[in-house]
Order: C-alpha cells, then structure tokens, then sequence
C-alpha cells in the first residue's frame, strides 16, 4: 500500500484506514452515519481530506470512553466547514462531554467500590444479594440496577 506523504492533501480510503487504524468498512459506516464525509473522483473512488484523520481520531476516543455516536455526529456538526479545525475547536468539543464523562467515572467508581458481588439490582441470582436486599425490597423503587442509580 502506498502511504500517505505529509504534505498530502487528500488520502485514499485505504490510506486513511492504515493512517487511522479504522477498518475500510469502519469508515464507510461512519460517512454513512455523516461522522465523515469523502468526494468521490471521476473514478467513483473515494477521496478524503486530511484532516478527516483528527475527526475518526476523535470518534476512536469517543467510541472509546462509551459516547453515543449520535452525540458524537451532533459535536462535529458544530465544526465549521471549509477550515481544518484548529486547537480551541477540539477544547470545545471535549468541553462538551465534560460533566457527563465526569458523571459516568462516578459511576463507574461506585460500581467498581460498592458492587464486588451484584450490580444491585435486586434480582437476587447471586446467593449473597439476600444480604444486600433482603426480600427483594429494591423492587419496590423500580426496575433495573437501583442501588446504581442512586445518587
């Protein structure tokens, strides 16, 4: 495969997926789903600017940390059009996610501190959540993982 130069404007499909580390059909789901956008040549072959590289970059750590795709697509769509986005553009973005990743290491902590036997969902499947939630009385709040839940 032949690799992108730096000073290239435009990548393959290919080239984007080694650059990036993003499967060939990865990318095309994210043009599909308007994370990404390509022009086609007179070839019908797809061309991608460069900096589509920053932007699967940033869908990768979105995907990573358990960001919706839709608010992921909803951030970009905030990018201007026509510029590469510069440094205060990607503060912004991440500012964007910022108390709700907050609030998900919360979450994750309280799992990963309080929840060694059960999730708390008072299902009772594990012998040792009778002593968590005798009685099932955690069915009385509602469904799913109560204790999880609570604030």
């Amino acid at each position: 495969m032949r690799h992108a130069s730096w000073d290239q404007g435009e990548l393959t499909v290919g080239q984007l997926a080694e650059r990036s580390g993003v499967a060939v059909s990865a990318l095309h789901f994210y043009e599909r789903q308007g994370l990404i956008n390509s022009r086609r040549t007179s070839g019908n072959q797809r061309r991608y600017r460069r900096e589509t590289l920053r932007r699967v970059a940033l869908i990768r750590i979105a995907q990573r940390v358990g960001i919706p795709l839709a608010d992921v697509r909803a951030a970009l769509d905030e990018l201007p059009n026509g510029r590469i986005p510069n440094r205060a553009d990607w503060e912004r973005l991440s500012q964007r996610w910022h108390d709700e990743l907050n609030e998900r290491i919360r979450s994750l902590e309280m799992l990963r501190d309080k929840f060694t036997d059960c999730v708390g969902c008072g299902c009772l499947s594990i012998d040792r959540c009778r002593l968590a939630n005798p009685y099932d009385t955690l069915s009385e709040t509602g469904a799913g993982p109560r204790r999880l839940l609570d604030r």
